[in-house]
């Protein structure tokens, strides 16, 4: 690749150091580097352990919000919003990924980002299929909404709730898609 792409090994090393790290690629000694994959069946258990974390995101938001944070949300829906009438994927899942990041952060816990991330890096290819199949642009911004309303209302239950059902949905979506055509 260092020839075909006129660059030294160790910038390609780093890459594929990084793209190992988020669990979208497998390296395996004296074989290569090859794109990981996720079955089915693993893909539905990650999406269990991802509604468990997420919701701990929302219970821990509800306690730090603040009329700053509660606007940026709001922001991001209605950037979505836009992207989803548009039909505009790209946009739609820059934002989503952005907004989720921001959820995160609001959270002030470094450990649960970082398991997130984790399990959301190794569920990127699962996570669009699930919004372009299954029409899923506008129903996940409305489920984003439901989150960002029970997070303002301060009530740590309603915002664990909210945003575990949201991971739950999104899983529900990707299993209706398993065994469709693409």
């Amino acid at each position: 690749m260092s020839k075909r792409f006129g660059i030294s090994r160790g910038p390609l090393r780093e890459a594929t150091r990084s793209l190992q790290s988020r669990g979208l690629v497998q390296v395996i000694p004296k074989r290569g580097v090859f794109v990981r994959s996720v079955s089915p069946e693993e893909a539905l258990e990650i999406y269990d352990v991802r509604a468990g974390v997420f919701g701990l995101a929302g219970w821990l938001l509800a306690d730090r919000v603040d009329d700053a944070m509660l606007a940026a949300m709001r922001g991001y829906l209605d950037q979505m919003d836009t992207a989803a009438e548009k039909r505009d994927f790209d946009e739609y899942y820059r934002q989503n990924l952005e907004f989720h990041d921001f959820l995160l952060a609001g959270t002030g816990n470094n450990t649960l980002i970082e398991v997130y991330k984790t399990l959301a890096n190794k569920l990127h290819l699962c996570r669009t299929r699930s919004l372009v199949n299954a029409g899923g642009l506008s129903v996940s911004n409305h489920e984003h909404r439901e989150m960002v309303d029970a997070v303002a209302t301060g009530n740590r239950d309603r915002a664990q709730a909210a945003f575990f059902r949201h991971v739950e949905r999104a899983r529900d979506r990707f299993k209706s898609t398993i065994g469709s055509s693409d």
